[in-house]
């Protein structure tokens, strides 16, 4: 009896059917079309530009920009280069997203926990506030408080005063300075010193008298007091600190920390808008905290205050955080819309200005969006890191 003829597949057949072999196949044919794509795009790109006579490079930002700038966190005027136009713009772009990240935080969590609240007139008037204001188009409220709000304030000669130091007219809002007079060396050396006793009371507090159910008593005053402590007595020190208040010279103010208005806009209705969103995550957090972990916490004789502040909020944070973090790039990434009513960003000196007089698009969009995602990575990077630690770890 003859033996039945069994037929050997093909050894490309075997090595497909490998599951390992298959998938890096099939990955290693994919990111060669990508590669090959791009490749293919920027060969594109590179004629297309050299057709035209268009130059490629960043040497234009060596070249003398010739604009002014309306605010400047470094030293500028019109005969820096394009590149110091390209620092400009960064940092008053992470200027409007840091103060509106802090200012959009702090105003959130105070409407979500207002709209929880046993006040029937204060949950109500909280949860008006988010339905109106997550639901108007940011750019228009952008626009409301630009030219209805502050374009209304009046002019610098009659504008409005608190006390003789502060003012506010349609041209910004007029703040004292700090001046550094003389030896000021002892007043960054007393700043050295607090900020390390204020991170050993931290430490104190957090890892050594929580765990054993105690704490420094009004930890947030004496951190406040220790931060405000040497600039006060910088004040009342020869070769300290003085403060320049503004003062009215001609058509306008002089001397002092001016806020324009750009920012001011900017500012309200970027921390007014992403507050609304993150009121609702806070609500969504605090409900998510079983009920029965405030029951306890009250049955222990806690106050309503301390039991929100170390059973409840500790709690939600972990549901909390994840979302937070969108609206957080959200935020950086709506700051762009500074644009559309002159606010010095990167968006509208770096992408508008300089490009309109460069004509080095391709360069200029490519820093644009590079500097928008270095950005988000870092956000999502700290606020990844941050989830982490206040995650439950299993014992």
């Amino acid at each position: 009896m003859t033996k039945p003829i069994v037929q050997r597949p093909h050894p490309v057949a075997r090595l497909w059917r490998d599951t390992r072999i298959r998938s890096f196949l099939i990955q290693g044919f994919l990111i060669l079309g990508l590669l090959a794509t791009g490749g293919w795009i920027i060969h594109n790109t590179l004629m297309n530009l050299e057709s035209r006579g268009i130059s490629t490079g960043f040497d234009f930002l060596s070249q003398q920009a010739g604009f002014g700038i309306i605010q400047s966190l470094v030293d500028y005027n019109e005969s820096h280069s394009f590149g110091k136009t390209f620092v400009v713009g960064v940092l008053n772009t992470l200027l409007v997203s840091v103060l509106g990240i802090v200012v959009a935080t702090i105003l959130g969590f105070l409407i979500g926990i207002a709209r929880l609240s046993s006040n029937w007139l204060l949950a109500r008037l909280a949860g008006a506030y988010i339905e109106i204001f997550r639901n108007i188009p940011l750019l228009l409220q952008i626009f409301f408080w630009y030219f209805a709000v502050l374009a209304a304030l009046p002019h610098p000669r009659q504008s409005l005063a608190l006390g003789d130091a502060i003012f506010m007219s349609v041209r910004g809002i007029y703040i004292p300075g700090p001046v550094m007079e003389g030896n000021t060396s002892w007043l960054i050396i007393s700043y050295v010193a607090v900020i390390g006793i204020c991170f050993s009371l931290w430490y104190l507090n957090r890892k050594i008298l929580n765990p054993k159910g105690r704490n420094i008593a009004g930890l947030v005053g004496w951190v406040g007091l220790l931060l405000v402590l040497p600039l006060l007595l910088g004040s009342f020190i020869d070769g300290g600190i003085s403060w320049e208040k503004p003062v009215l010279k001609g058509f306008n103010f002089t001397g002092g920390i001016a806020i324009i208005p750009e920012l001011c806009a900017l500012l309200m209705a970027l921390s007014i808008y992403t507050a609304a969103f993150i009121a609702e995550i806070v609500r969504a957090g605090i409900e998510s905290v079983s009920k029965g972990q405030k029951e306890a916490a009250t049955a222990l004789g806690l106050k309503p205050g301390v039991v929100l502040r170390l059973v409840i909020i500790p709690q939600a944070m972990r549901v909390v955080i994840p979302p937070l973090t969108s609206q957080y790039l959200n935020l950086v990434k709506n700051s762009s819309l500074a644009t559309a009513i002159g606010y010095p960003d990167l968006v509208n000196v770096f992408a508008g200005t300089t490009l309109n007089q460069t004509g080095q698009a391709v360069e200029v969009i490519s820093m644009t969006m590079a500097v928008y995602l270095l950005i988000s990575l870092l956000v999502s990077l700290f606020m990844n890191i941050y989830n982490k630690k206040m995650s439950l770890v299993e014992r």
